[in-house]
């Protein structure tokens, strides 16, 4: 079995190459994915790009072992949330380890982290000769709905001997995750007229037709924590409801010709959002027809922008076993309130688990950071995975 200890600072080298990378999910994530290709290429691996429609982002697959079904996916987001207006101490696109054992930058725990020591991984797999294949799956735009994981998915369906089983490495302090809730995302766009705001009876203001819509998601949020079910295994137990970002108006004494706001709902595995939410899609149109009434160009709509199934505890899932051995893990059964593309490889038919490095507590903040000790133990994962491979279990 290849040296944890050998495979630690190899991995962290690897981060501090991926941290360096600005892919904040409104940027190209190619440089990289570019990157990547040359250390794959160094070490002779196969891989191939899965792209967006116009090519300004991909996905990337590549696989060290043979051509066999029964193989292990590790599968991980390139993308990072963005610091904009965040306090942070150290330049977070430059890896900064400090003396209390952590090591600062973004996307270090969510999941640059996973992505470095599955690279470091590569040469101890390609020198041991594997008899069952490792397939690495780097996506895109996981931050903002999952949108690159599925044609990544539909590839490995496609045009890959069967894999036994999916690892998702989002931070779990590298313990087996066998749960998560789903997310929908949705934009309400409000169109008013603008007029003098002192002149309300010539227009109509799309904010104040909006601050009513958005009290109608406050109170559902509310009804949907009253209504959690007791024995729910997240935390918090219930269907959440967010507002996450609202743009408009032009100036205080202008009526806002337009409005608009942005929301998501995590639901646990089994609730459907759109039937959630089939009141609110009902409110949305009758204030449409209310504004283009009174004015034809004005109205309101609503559309979905993304869609991440739930991931499902599995009864004695193999994924989970198999993360449990190599994670030395005893512990009990675990679900995150967060959303992942496991959800979207469960629902396609694998497998699934999540472990990775890193806790969730740290991310999507300001001096986001990993612990060296979680790159130790999942450097420890990552050379019980490639003795794994090499006896072809």
């Amino acid at each position: 079995m290849p040296s944890a200890e050998a495979l630690t600072p190899r991995a962290i080298d690897i981060l501090a190459s991926l941290v360096s990378f600005d892919t904040t999910s409104r940027l190209s994530n190619l440089a990289l994915i570019e990157w990547v290709e040359a250390y794959l290429d160094g070490h002779g691996v196969a891989h191939r790009r899965v792209p967006n429609h116009d090519g300004t982002k991909s996905n990337l697959l590549a696989t060290v072992g043979p051509a066999v079904e029964g193989g292990v996916v590790l599968s991980g987001h390139t993308d990072v949330v963005p610091v904009d207006g965040q306090a942070w101490v150290t330049d977070p696109f430059v890896l900064t380890p400090k003396d209390d054992g952590r090591i600062y930058g973004r996307g270090t725990c969510d999941m640059k982290g996973f992505l470095a020591l599955a690279l470091a991984a590569v040469p101890d797999l390609v020198a041991a000769k594997p008899r069952m294949p490792v397939h690495l799956a780097f996506s895109y735009d996981e931050e903002i709905g999952c949108l690159g994981a599925p044609d990544l998915i539909a590839m490995i369906a496609a045009e890959l001997p069967r894999p036994a089983l999916v690892v998702v490495g989002e931070p779990t302090d590298m313990v087996a995750v066998s749960g998560h809730k789903g997310i929908s995302t949705f934009t309400v766009t409000v169109t008013g007229k603008e007029a003098h705001s002192s002149q309300t009876h010539l227009g109509v203001s799309a904010i104040m037709e909006a601050v009513t819509l958005m009290a109608s998601l406050s109170a559902l949020a509310e009804r949907l924590e009253r209504d959690a079910d007791p024995a729910s295994p997240f935390v918090p137990k219930h269907t959440t409801l967010t507002i996450g970002i609202l743009h408009g108006g032009t100036a205080g004494n202008i009526l806002a010709r337009e409005c608009a706001f942005q929301f998501d709902v995590r639901c646990p595995p089994g609730q459907e959002p759109l039937r959630i939410l089939e009141p609110f899609f009902a409110e949305v149109a009758a204030v449409d027809l209310g504004l283009k009434a009174r004015f034809p160009e004005a109205g309101a709509r609503i559309a979905q922008r993304s869609g991440t199934p739930g991931m499902a505890v599995e009864k004695d899932g193999a994924a989970e076993a198999f993360a449990r051995r190599l994670a030395g893990d005893n512990g009990p059964p675990r679900v995150v309130p967060y959303a992942a593309e496991a959800g979207q490889f469960q629902q396609a038919g694998y497998s699934t688990v999540i472990c990775g490095p890193g806790s969730i507590d740290q991310a999507h903040q300001a001096n986001e950071y990993v612990e060296r000790s979680q790159m130790e133990r999942g450097a420890a994962f990552m050379a019980r995975l490639v003795d794994w491979a090499a006896r072809g279990e």
